[in-house]
């Protein structure tokens, strides 16, 4: 495949429950100020390219302080233009309080949201996405995914016959590991899916051989989970200078580094990064903006960053 064609293709009080809308602390009608979009290749759907991850971050109680913070993340990543908040049945709570949070500050419109399918056999699968949809607190999920692949024949009928009658609007599949990347790129080849949700980070670019180029090729939406590298990558670089080049992408943290070098790829449509932090979602968004990579730098970027 040319390059030419790649790229074309590519909270528990009383108090708690009567929160409405945060103020808005990232709001603005500057262009600039509002992340980058992609399409969703088999609708056409536009997607900011930050979005939010919910694995541990989420699985909170309902102590006030906890769902007021984790609510302010969700409000500076709708404000910034993101709207892809990513969960699963096998993250404790978090979809429970994903579905409080989203009813809170009246977004369930303004988010994609996305959960996963993660058990054995059919009927259990309905069941399980069945109260997925009861703790998010919405009648339709905008994307179900099979979660690591977990009995994956038996859902993807069910993912079909949910998305027909308007259960869902889009269905992937999902896996965090190299090693399952065999089996991605077999499942890839073979069905038609809208999205497929797989680990890509700086130090773990294994993704670029096959599965980008050939989700670019199959028309297949790309979510990034651990875009830094689960957390070990970013925790090696505390301390390391910037390098020069950072500047001249609009980089002012190892954070935003990282993530731009995913979201530049063309193949890929979003990075679920998961936090917990307001600070860190506003700097997140913020690697939505701006200057982007191109090839030269992504060469430099992998030449340059620091080894611990």
């Amino acid at each position: 495949m040319s390059r030419a064609r790649f790229l074309r293709l590519a909270a528990g009080a009383t108090a708690a429950l009567a929160i409405g809308p945060l103020p808005s602390r990232a709001a603005s009608t500057r262009k600039e100020d509002k992340m980058q979009t992609r399409p969703i290749p088999s609708s056409g759907e536009l997607l900011g390219i930050i979005g939010c991850g919910t694995w541990q971050t989420f699985d909170v109680g309902s102590a006030e302080a906890d769902r007021q913070r984790l609510a302010e993340v969700l409000q500076v990543l709708f404000d910034a233009g993101g709207s892809v908040v990513d969960s699963s049945p096998m993250y404790g709570r978090s979809e429970a309080v994903t579905g409080d949070l989203l009813s809170r500050l009246h977004a369930h419109e303004r988010a994609f949201v996305a959960t996963k399918v993660w058990t054995r056999g059919g009927d259990a699968g309905v069941r399980q996405m069945e109260e997925s949809m009861r703790l998010l607190q919405h009648p339709r999920i905008e994307l179900m995914q099979i979660h690591n692949l977990l009995d994956w024949r038996t859902h993807l009928k069910t993912l079909r016959a949910w998305k027909e009658a308007g259960r869902i609007k889009y269905l992937g599949i999902t896996h965090y590991t190299v090693s399952a990347f065999d089996e991605l790129e077999a499942i890839m080849r073979a069905e038609k899916l809208d999205f497929v949700q797989l680990n890509y980070s700086l130090d773990d670019r294994a993704a670029e051989a096959r599965l980008l180029p050939l989700a670019a090729e199959r028309g297949i939406a790309v979510l990034v989970n651990q875009p830094f590298g689960g957390g070990g990558l970013l925790r090696s670089l505390a301390g390391a200078p910037l390098p020069a080049w950072a500047a001249d992408i609009g980089c002012a943290s190892w954070a935003q580094v990282l993530l731009k070098y995913v979201v530049c790829h063309p193949a890929v449509t979003c990075a679920i990064p998961g936090t917990s932090r307001p600070q860190h979602m506003r700097e997140n968004v913020a690697a939505g903006m701006g200057a982007m990579p191109d090839e030269a730098m992504r060469r430099r970027m992998v030449a340059d960053w620091p080894r611990r």
